[in-house]
């Protein structure tokens, strides 16, 4: 599930689903220790995709940096599987005033961060698994799964696109997510978790903030001397 972001509706369901997931993932994820649980030893969930020869997935619960690959299967339908890598380039917090002629419900002009995330991804696997979103998530700082903004327009800022139509074996994909956190929220991390049985990856990094826009001064009138 994707929240979608044009130019003529607003967007009304993104809080609700985000909020909804978010018990989901409090739920899951704690071990009931109040401490995060360790990468477990099985590396997937149960699936009959192919790894192929060389492929080492990254074992679940993996806590990896900005810049790291991770290898993992997807599987997006019974249909369609491959081994993909994913990297996570880095994040950067954008600005109301970059959604400039999109029209958002006055909760996200007034109480949202919006943030964008640089990813490449790469089939390393055999399958084709074109089409649909990239499987990564944002994670909000009071653990809310964040799913990415699917634009039906052009957004400049972060160019936001679906894997292509095509997407076989040795094909490899950069795009920009935009991730929307309500109650001016956080994004602390990147995850990648393609059920709630999944043990996520997660990737953690330094959120580039706007640069400040700096005020000018006004100019003083200069007194004429005669």
């Amino acid at each position: 599930m994707q929240v979608h972001l044009t130019t003529s509706r607003p967007v009304r369901r993104a809080l609700a689903l985000t909020a909804c997931l978010g018990l989901a993932l409090s739920a899951c994820s704690s071990n009931g220790s109040g401490s995060a649980p360790s990468p477990s030893a099985k590396p997937s969930p149960t699936s009959t995709v192919k790894v192929p020869a060389g492929v080492k997935l990254t074992a679940q619960g993996s806590k990896l940096s900005f810049g790291d690959t991770a290898s993992v299967i997807f599987e997006p339908s019974k249909q369609k599987g491959t081994a993909l890598q994913l990297t996570v380039k880095g994040a950067r917090q954008g600005s109301m005033n970059d959604f400039k002629g999109f029209i958002l419900d006055d909760k996200y002009k007034q109480d949202a961060n919006y943030y964008y995330v640089d990813v490449t991804v790469k089939n390393v696997g055999e399958g084709d698994v074109g089409g649909v979103p990239v499987p990564l998530w944002g994670v909000s700082g009071d653990n809310v799964l964040l799913p990415a903004v699917n634009f039906t327009t052009s957004f400049p800022n972060c160019p936001s696109k679906p894997l292509p139509s095509k997407f076989a074996a040795g094909a490899s994909f950069s795009t920009c997510l935009v991730y929307l956190s309500p109650n001016h929220g956080a994004l602390d991390a990147v995850s990648y978790r393609p059920d709630q049985a999944f043990n996520p990856i997660t990737w953690t990094g330094t959120v580039a903030t706007p640069k400040a826009t700096p005020t000018k001064s006004p100019k003083k009138n200069k007194k004429k001397h005669g």
